[in-house]
């Protein structure tokens, strides 16, 4: 009699080996981080210390390191822009956090409501700053383009983000731009600098922008999706804020499209902003259960993970390619 033989299971992907990878660069942006968000002004680095301490991944540092390690790099010119690049997207998140009027970012209280709006703002502005001064002191006017050109593209994401709040008729096609200006151009931006730095071809160049942009897509996919699919101790956020919020993310496109007359009536009142109960958070989480939606929604990230794995292919089987790949498939399978 022939034994049954029983698959192992599968390995979840965990950033694990990206830490490991990057474990001591990270110390020196962390550092650098430390240094720069210090002001004679104790609101600055009180405010600024509140979230950068908060406990998020630091992912976007972290793919400057990678994509040095992955090319060879040598020198130390990327600990200050990876340091810039955590700067950006920090203060992002400050303005986005006044904007959307969030309660919570990473499991505690945002700083604007410890702080206030105006000081939420301005130390944003501050961070800002901090990130310029960074870029201008590598010396590199292309690195200065490539950050520079994000920054504008991100406030540009953001508007547009905000200009299709409310608006049912938001496109998947739509949706997509937006996530690939306010999130995707930063990761791209921040891999594709290690390249720069290390004076690598123009294909290597490009790989590693593609491998930061399918990346940035997917990791913002799998957010939207765990907005209907986690509670807020995950999320470190409360669920349904991108619902109260009336933005049209892909699982409510989704479910919208494949829904009934009925239900489309419920999603067109939800999204003006006129259900938006715990009640009605509930109707929406079962309808786009109902229909799969986010379910669909991390196939698409899968898509655009793989598409980031195969983008590094063209550089030799090291750690550092490994340890990129793992990244990019712990994005999509997290639950956080």
């Amino acid at each position: 009699m022939t034994a049954e033989i029983v698959p192992l299971p599968r390995k979840r992907p965990t950033l694990d080996p990206m830490l490991a990878l990057t474990a001591s660069g990270m110390n020196s942006v962390n550092a650098v981080i430390l240094d720069r968000m210090q002001s004679e002004i104790p609101l600055i680095p009180a405010l600024a210390g509140h979230l950068i301490s908060g406990g998020g991944k630091r992912l976007r540092p972290m793919l400057t390191l990678a994509g040095a390690e992955l090319v060879g790099y040598q020198g130390t010119r990327h600990h200050k822009l990876a340091a810039a690049v955590e700067f950006i997207h920090t203060a992002t998140l400050l303005h986005d956090d006044v904007v959307d009027g969030s309660e919570l970012r990473r499991g505690k209280a945002a700083a604007n409501i410890i702080f206030g709006n105006p000081a939420t703002v301005l130390v944003g502005d501050f961070l800002f700053s901090r990130a310029f001064e960074l870029m201008t002191e590598d010396g590199s006017l292309k690195v200065l383009k490539i950050l520079s050109s994000a920054s504008a593209i991100i406030a540009e994401g953001e508007v547009s983000q905000l200009t299709a709040q409310r608006q049912i008729g938001t496109s998947e096609e739509r949706y997509l731009s937006i996530i690939g200006a306010k999130t995707a151009a930063l990761f791209a931006a921040a891999s594709r600098i290690a390249a720069v730095v290390a004076e690598c071809d123009e294909a290597q160049e490009q790989a590693l922008e593609d491998y930061g942009r399918n990346l940035g897509v997917a990791f913002q996919l799998v957010d939207d999706a765990i907005d209907y699919d986690s509670d807020a101790a995950e999320m470190g956020k409360d669920q349904g804020d991108d619902f109260r919020e009336g933005k049209m993310t892909l699982p409510v496109i989704l479910a919208y499209a494949r829904g009934t007359e009925e239900e489309r009536k419920f999603w067109q009142l939800a999204i003006a902003g006129h259900r938006s109960s715990d009640e009605d958070l509930a109707e929406a989480i079962r309808l786009i259960g109902k229909y799969d939606a986010v379910e669909a929604t991390r196939e698409r990230a899968r898509h655009f993970a793989q598409r980031a794995i195969d983008a590094i292919s063209i550089f030799p089987d090291s750690k550092a390619r490994a340890a990129m790949a793992e990244a990019a498939q712990f994005a999509v399978a997290r639950g956080y």
